[in-house]
């Protein structure tokens, strides 16, 4: 039968699909273009199906806050071109939305959840078939502060929230920056497993057997070593990204403030990918904000030096 251009179209506006595709659903339904699109829904769902399996280490992370609880998501595609687009990111912040608002308790229960008249699984199937690469939500984190919370997100792609008891919302977002850009693993040495710890100090004792030293000062250079290591590991520890003369730990006794909780989430972190390098992008913002800031008060800290995880 003679498939006209315009049916063509309106099935191609309707579904997002290829010309050819939206023809070949047309001649199998002889022209019915509800029929159509109902066959092509079917056929890039299975499709859909078939791509899960890829991997997707690129994507976005989204804040969604309301009041002083907010949430961290991250979704996945599978490359960089579609993580900007606006279908995706759409899509991404919808996750966000529901994931604060219906507090799930895990990406099952996220996904199972209904946004207009479907769930956001069949939205994420349905836009894995009208793009061509494979969606995932791959985690959320949600942080409840008891006094003020800090959220700060760098390029869509690397972004952390932190809880603080005292303190104010500029230092509580200050600290969610310095958390996205130096990565501390733990609050303080307190919350440090003593399995780490543990390995740590047999790790360094191994490190002192070549130096020739009397057993009691290699006991006192391990633990010197060891204090050093939980500097940096830890967010109270560390120096402060935009004024590294001072620690976290120093700057919070100053605000009254402690840190009560914080999340940090970079995409594809912990996936098999070429890893971009997120902390040296988001050192050289805060550098920029910083000498910007100073230019405007006659002065200001220091830039802030790299610093990697």
């Amino acid at each position: 039968m003679n498939i006209t251009a315009d049916t063509v179209k309106q099935l191609r506006e309707r579904t997002g699909a290829g010309m050819m595709e939206c023809k070949k659903a047309l001649v199998e339904t002889q022209g019915d273009l509800d029929a159509a699109a109902e066959l092509m829904r079917k056929s890039g769902l299975a499709k859909a199906d078939k791509k899960a399996a890829r991997g997707g280490a690129e994507g976005t992370v989204v804040v969604e806050r309301a009041g002083n609880s907010a949430v961290l998501v991250e979704v996945n595609c599978e490359t960089d071109f579609v993580a900007r687009g606006d279908e995706f990111q759409a899509f991404a912040r919808d996750v966000a939305r529901l994931a604060l608002q219906k507090a799930p308790a895990d990406v099952s229960a996220l996904v199972a959840q209904a946004s207009g008249a479907s769930t956001l699984d069949e939205q994420r199937r349905a836009l894995i078939a009208k793009i061509g690469e494979n969606i995932s939500v791959r985690r959320f984190a949600r942080v409840t502060s008891p006094g003020v919370l800090g959220a700060y997100i760098h390029g869509g792609r690397i972004g952390a929230l932190v809880a603080l008891q005292g303190g104010d919302e500029a230092l509580a977002r200050d600290l969610a920056m310095h958390v996205t850009a130096a990565n501390p693993a733990y609050i303080d040495a307190g919350g440090v497993p003593a399995a780490v710890l543990d390995k740590e100090r047999e790790i360094l004792a191994e490190q002192t057997k070549a130096e020739k030293k009397p057993p009691e000062i290699i006991a006192k250079m391990v633990e010197g070593r060891l204090r050093k290591y939980l500097a940096e590991i830890t967010l109270v520890g560390q120096p402060f990204v935009k004024d590294p003369d001072t620690t976290v730990e120093k700057l919070l006794k100053s605000s009254g403030a402690t840190v009560v909780q914080f999340v940090r989430y970079a995409v594809g972190e912990g996936i098999e990918k070429k890893q971009d390098d997120f902390v040296g992008e988001v050192m050289a913002q805060v550098k920029a904000q910083t000498k910007a800031e100073g230019d405007g008060a006659g002065g200001g800290p220091k830039d802030a030096p790299k610093k990697t995880h």
